[in-house]
């Protein structure tokens, strides 16, 4: 599949797995739109990105995913701009250990990691469905089996628990959330899969010790190897129509059991459709 001119948004794309995504889709000729939470840092690696591969179709847009309001006020704008949309790539994460609340009154991970992409994705499912074939890329983590869907405490208030327990239900809450996706819109030419980049040194979690971020340099891949499932899920011929799929190192994995349940899957649909005001 020729990438030429294909338009793909990345959220987080200026720094980790989603920088070298986007290196590696510009590479590819695509049109790409980078929305990212700092102009300072999005400025700079756009550059960066320009000068490392000669393509000039990098557009920016600032937007924290951790506000609604303003994911909200970077749809308009996208879709005043670009009429179409040939893959998103919900690439953005964070993993706090620490409990921290969004300006929307949501547990952080939470917020950022299942709200965001869940808000962003159905505002702009329209101008997806309007390109398709397209694609739609969560980018997960196989911390998502740390995590547990309580119902009666989403936001994990009265959990004690591991610092991984509340990113790791977010993660569990956006792979839900994307099989359910994938069944909604299952003949629209439009797929939804979710990748695990893999162990991959990123300033993800930037609040850990520095015994841990020692560890991570040591062990961990580089953001290169976590991005090359990304990359492979937007642009290879292979995967065309292929949905509602967990992949790891560019081949379809098991998620965990609980991801599959669908009766979880569309209670929390509805109930993130209220928290989003959808």
């Amino acid at each position: 599949m020729s990438m030429e001119g294909k338009i793909c948004i990345i959220t987080g794309a200026n720094s980790g797995i989603g920088k070298a995504t986007a290196i590696g889709l510009t590479k590819l000729n695509v049109t790409l739109v980078m929305l990212c939470r700092s102009k300072e840092r999005g400025e700079e690696a756009q550059k960066e990105i320009i000068e490392l591969t000669g393509n000039k179709n990098i557009d920016l847009f600032i937007c924290d995913l951790s506000s609604q309001k303003e994911i909200r006020n970077f749809v308009p704008e996208f879709k005043s701009k670009y009429d179409k949309l040939h893959v998103l790539i919900n690439n953005a994460g964070v993993m706090l250990s620490k409990r921290d609340i969004s300006i929307d009154g949501f547990e952080m991970n939470f917020a950022v990691n299942h709200l965001a992409p869940f808000l962003l994705t159905n505002l702009l499912l329209d101008v997806l469905i309007k390109s398709a074939p397209s694609r739609i890329i969560n980018v997960g983590s196989a911390a998502h089996r740390m995590g547990k869907i309580d119902f009666e405490d989403l936001q994990r208030e009265n959990k004690k628990g591991r610092p991984m327990g509340l990113y790791g239900s977010s993660k569990l809450a956006m792979t839900l959330v994307s099989y359910e996706l994938s069944r909604k819109i299952e003949n629209s030419n439009v797929t939804v899969n979710v990748v695990h980049p893999g162990l991959i040194n990123t300033n993800l979690g930037r609040d850990r010790s520095s015994t841990s971020k020692g560890f991570a340099r040591k062990f961990f891949k580089s953001p290169e190897i976590g991005a090359e499932t990304s990359i492979f899920l937007a642009s290879s011929p292979e995967v065309e129509g292929i949905t509602g799929k967990y992949y790891a190192k560019k081949k379809v994995k098991p998620s965990s059991k609980e991801s599959y349940n669908e009766e979880y899957a569309k209670r929390l649909w509805d109930i993130s459709l209220e928290m989003t005001n959808l």
